[in-house]
């Protein structure tokens, strides 16, 4: 049991620190922040749990449709973006850097894509 437990943590380190993924917390329809990494793959946002045995993405956000539709920092310093469009019922959580990256992300779509950034 107790290795595991060490396995999952490491696991949990390893996805924290790999190149291209940025310490990311997620909402679903109201629930709790669940901590995560979000990475960037194509045209998706993948969504990794930190704690956990699944290696693939837990959530696929596509930047084709997805709408920003709203912002606020929460109290630890995090700014959480509401998405809307294609994505509904998701809010992401993240610092001042990794919001900027992931609207840079937005934005650089190629011009044929349906953006609305708030």
């Amino acid at each position: 049991m107790l290795l595991a437990a060490v396995l999952v943590a490491l696991r949990g380190l390893t996805l924290a620190r790999s190149r291209g993924s940025v310490p990311c917390r997620l909402q679903k329809a109201g629930n709790g922040w669940r901590s995560g990494v979000a990475r960037y793959a194509d045209g998706e946002l993948h969504w990794i749990p930190l704690m956990g045995l699944r290696l693939r993405p837990r959530h696929a956000i596509a930047r084709r449709g997805l709408v920003v539709s709203g912002r606020r920092v929460l109290d630890n310093g995090l700014y959480a973006i509401d998405c809307g469009g294609t994505t509904r019922g998701i809010s992401l959580a993240m610092s001042a850097d990794a919001l900027t990256g992931f609207l840079a992300w937005l934005e650089s779509a190629p011009p044929s894509a349906y953006l609305d950034v708030a």
